[in-house]
């Protein structure tokens, strides 16, 4: 049976792990912050593209770009965003399962992965999956050149005719609590769903005035396009793994209180139990002698 000793150096551990999950708390608080504020700042900018190329696209009769290009899928290209460390609760493992369930719709095709992140370059590593890049330690603080150095590969990639489609899976912010599993396609760029979806999403038809002329506009806003749908993933996935490990830490954080409240308990039982016990004896040794 544990002693008093016992249950004390086991209470203290115990506040010491509180500590930590404690402070890592606060330290994903104020990083979410950040990062939430880098999610919705891009996307507006998105939104904001996708209309100026459905715009460009629907003045060219007949648009002609690598990137439109469509090939029967044999040959696909997915770009996995995962977190860099741990202790993020179902955060990581969530990712890699809606990843799995996309290779196997995929089965019989040629599957190659892009790995963002540590822990999906890890877990994809061991499962055996072809990986033709990683990037790792970029999420903390998402760098453009990083999110154009992504976007430069799998737009070259295609451009070359070596993959015939490009999906991007990520967790997507929504609120601190809960955040959505996404599965985009970023090339072959759809000119009719980036038309019509669109257009039908924000009720209004912006027309605007260009200088140059619009196939010169396309070449330069498609692989904008890119960039910034790849930059949202990453800015999407940063703020949902500092939401996913602020939660985390906090309910560990409140579990340790719990096992702080239960052994302390215990432990005045226990100690009780051994005074009850000396009294007895004493009571007992006294009541023989008299």
């Amino acid at each position: 049976m544990p002693t008093l000793l016992d249950f004390r150096r086991r209470i203290r551990s115990v506040k010491n792990t509180q500590q930590i999950t404690r402070a890592m708390k606060f330290v994903a608080a104020a990083r979410l912050r950040r990062a939430q504020e880098a999610a919705l700042a891009a996307r507006p900018y998105a939104k904001e593209l996708l209309r100026v190329l459905r715009s460009t696209i629907g003045r060219i009769a007949e648009p002609q770009h690598p990137l439109l290009v469509r090939r029967p899928e044999e040959r696909v290209l997915a770009v996995v965003l995962t977190g860099e460390r741990g202790l993020a609760g179902a955060f990581n493992t969530n990712v890699l399962r809606r990843a799995n369930e996309f290779f196997r719709a995929n089965k019989g095709k040629k599957l190659s992965l892009v790995s963002v992140g540590k822990k999906g370059r890890d877990a994809l590593r061991k499962a055996g999956f072809n990986l033709i890049a990683e990037y790792i330690n970029v999420l903390a603080r998402v760098e453009f050149a990083t999110v154009r150095e992504v976007a430069n590969l799998v737009t070259d990639l295609y451009a070359k005719g070596e993959i015939d489609s490009v999906y991007i899976i990520f967790s997507e912010f929504k609120t601190v609590m809960s955040a959505n599993l996404a599965v985009e396609k970023l090339v072959p760029v759809d000119p009719h769903e980036v038309g019509e979806a669109t257009e039908e999403a924000s009720g209004t038809r912006v027309d605007y005035i260009y200088e140059q002329p619009a196939e010169q506009l396309l070449d330069k806003l498609l692989p904008r396009y890119v960039e910034s749908q790849v930059q949202r993933a990453m800015l999407e996935s940063s703020a949902a793994e500092h939401a996913a490990r602020m939660t985390a830490m906090e309910s560990a954080t409140k579990n340790a209180g719990d096992v702080i409240e239960a052994l302390t308990l215990h432990m005045n039982k226990v100690r009780q139990a051994a005074i009850t016990k000396e009294i007895i004896e004493i009571v007992s040794g006294a009541s023989s002698t008299a």
